[in-house]
């Protein structure tokens, strides 16, 4: 249901900084409650349920609205969590009980988002200021909105019965978070905050005042003579001679920078590090020198999200100077090098290695500059918002009758903020190559002041299927150079945008895309915050 046009009008002329937490308390919020509940089977209940929630708040401000909505969606996402529990072991396939499996651990995403999303809303309640808080919840939202696709995703070639059923238990919870995301959208009205510099490239010698000075030392110093707390050696010269079992006895839940120093080598091990292990950074010998490789893939019987070699999901996680490798080859179809839902996280100086959907952007805000990435099928894919660059893309020979597509961005809302932006960086093709095609409806992909080889097709983009997502996917180009950036030739789709205006490259950039400035100094990662031309 839309909102009154007198309500949009009086968000609109409300200040800012004022429309979640000083709307007039005599606003009807009829038209908010009716949002929450929007396409809810029960949808009684859903209304009773948001009303119970409002007693103890200000029933008639927008933002109590939105808390108490938030709220009941929270409980429904763990209660969806005790619905997948009652399928652990039944006897069903392999790949079935792996899927099974990933939906509890997704859906534990959404609550830990949706849970850091209230802790947001209250701190907006109370009077903070909005501006520190916005990029989160938008970034929290949409990744819970993103995690039941997932879950569903790992039942291709399962029983269809099944997916049914599990599709109808996560009908709900993915409506409720889907709906909050629109309201809060909708009550968002800041535009993007220019950056402080939009030319600079920032190092870590660039610090905000919040960090001690005990994380800027560790930040200065190169991987040859940081101070670890672990070190891993297949030689026996470290404590560890695996990184997961380095990883095993980090800190959970660590607000201050845990370092692993891995040694030049080759660990054949699939590392999977939860959620609980945050602030981890692994620092290797350099691309090449130190790899973590394995072979997981598909036509093992593996979910698409448990082929990844390694997978972090901790908050801001960094990796320097290291290799992420899946040997499956392009016969066994899917097979993961890095999926990331590790939110804040940066990547300096890897390279991530592998054939069909190498790079799994999964969720959340990510950072990649000096990697070098190789694929051939939709090799860097997710719903995370990221920024990759000056980056080096390489192709690789795909199977026969196989079309090399570099990205394929799976966004599924227009209100969620996720989307791949790739900047000064080299698309090295070898083969015919697209530059992306849409996963999901409101795909959204840009490519800015990037060299692309002659490989990379006239047409520049490739269809999905019919005209899906033609007219919702955002594709964009922004001063592009080499044989392959002519525009000439490009799809004429309505969602393909030649992009001629510094403004709107500009939205794409570390600076307001990431909100990078707040967060990637912390990092240590160099990183340039607006557009270099």
């Amino acid at each position: 249901m839309a909102f009154p046009n007198f309500f949009l009008i009086i968000l609109l002329l409300l200040p800012s900084s004022q429309v979640l937490s000083d709307v007039q308390p005599n606003l009807n919020t009829q038209p908010l409650l009716m949002q929450a509940c929007e396409g809810i089977d029960d949808r009684d209940l859903c209304l009773s349920n948001i009303r119970t929630h409002l007693q103890n708040l200000e029933p008639h401000a927008p933002s109590s609205v939105l808390h108490a909505a938030l709220r009941t969606t929270l409980n429904e996402a763990r209660q969806a969590i005790e619905t997948m529990t009652r399928f652990t072991g039944l006897s069903v396939s392999y790949r079935e009980q792996i899927a099974i499996e990933d939906c509890k651990e997704l859906l534990d995403f959404s609550v830990s988002e949706l849970a850091w999303s209230l802790t947001e809303m209250r701190k907006i309640r109370d009077g903070d200021t909005r501006a520190e808080y916005e990029g989160n919840l938008k970034a929290w939202l949409s990744a819970a909105l993103s995690n039941q696709d997932t879950c569903l995703e790992g039942f291709e070639g399962t029983d269809r019965h099944l997916e049914s059923f599990i599709r109808g238990s996560l009908k709900q919870v993915t409506q409720l978070i889907g709906n909050v995301l629109a309201m809060y959208t909708q009550l968002h009205t800041l535009p993007f905050r220019p950056p402080r510099n939009s030319t600079s490239t920032y190092t870590s010698s660039n610090f905000p005042e919040w960090i001690t000075d005990g994380d800027q030392e560790l930040l200065r110093n190169h991987s040859s003579r940081m101070h670890a707390h672990a070190v891993v050696s297949l030689d026996g010269s470290g404590r560890y001679q695996t990184i997961t079992d380095a990883i095993n006895e980090a800190p959970s839940y660590s607000n201050r920078r845990y370092v692993i120093y891995v040694k030049r080598g080759v660990y054949k091990e699939n590392i999977d590090m939860k959620k609980k292990k945050t602030n981890i950074m692994l620092v290797g010998d350099g691309i090449g020198q130190t790899v973590v490789t394995a072979d997981r893939n598909f036509m093992q019987g593996w979910t698409t999200f448990r082929t990844a070699t390694v997978a972090v999901s901790g908050k801001g996680f960094i990796a320097r100077d290291i290799t992420f490798r899946n040997t499956a080859g392009p016969e066994n179809h899917q097979a993961v090098a890095l999926r990331v839902d590790s939110d804040q996280s940066a990547f300096f100086r890897c390279s991530i290695e592998g054939y069909q959907d190498t790079l799994y952007v999964h969720s959340l805000r990510q950072f990649y500059r000096e990697c070098n990435i190789y694929g051939t099928i939709d090799f860097i894919f997710g719903n995370g918002a990221a920024v990759l660059q000056n980056c080096k893309i390489f192709t690789r020979v795909p199977l026969p009758l196989q079309k090399v597509t570099v990205t394929a961005q799976g966004r599924k809302s227009p209100n969620q903020n996720t989307g791949f932006s790739i900047q000064n960086s080299y698309i090295l093709a070898t083969q015919p190559t697209y530059l992306g095609r849409p996963w999901k409806p409101y795909s959204r992909t840009v490519f800015m002041n990037t060299y692309m080889g002659g490989m990379v097709q006239p047409r520049g983009w490739l269809e999905w299927y019919g005209d899906f997502a033609l007219n919702t996917l955002w594709y964009g180009e922004y001063r592009n150079y080499g044989r392959g950036s002519s525009l000439s030739g490009r799809v004429k789709w309505p969602g393909y945008h030649i992009i001629r205006d510094a403004a709107t490259a500009n939205s794409f950039t570390v600076g307001r895309f990431l909100n990078g400035r707040s967060w990637l100094p912390a990092t240590g990662v160099k990183f340039t915050e607006g557009l270099t031309n």
